[in-house]
């Protein structure tokens, strides 16, 4: 079912405009163009994982060799600082085996809509 959350202009780049959907909340991100859902749960301990920080990450990489990638991909967790893809909300670099749920979007002309 399609859930009707929010307008495009009503999103900010880096911060979550959390919707409750079935007693569910949810956060929803505007980063480099694109729109993610993410549950407002952490897999961890539960923390509202929405308030954390939007931006990139350290990547693997030889050593003394050190990269930043990921810009406006990954949300840190505000509590312990787990870090999540905002696409698949796997958990970055193995730390856990556990995810973040995420929802698809789908924007039709400036509405924003979850598929739950």
């Amino acid at each position: 079912m399609d859930h009707l959350v929010c307008t495009m202009d009503q999103l900010t780049n880096g911060k979550a405009l959390l919707v409750d959907i079935n007693e569910i909340t949810i956060g929803v991100f505007f980063e480099n163009g694109h729109v993610y859902a993410i549950r407002n749960q952490c897999p961890h301990k539960l923390a509202p994982i929405c308030k954390g920080v939007v931006g990139g990450t350290m990547l693997p990489s030889d050593p003394c060799d050190f990269k930043f990638g990921m810009e406006g991909e990954v949300l840190k967790c505000p509590w312990h600082g787990w870090e999540f893809d905002l696409k698949t909300g796997e958990s970055l670099f193995g730390i856990s085996k556990r995810k973040v749920k995420t929802y698809p979007v789908e924007v039709i002309e400036n509405d924003v809509y979850i598929k739950m």
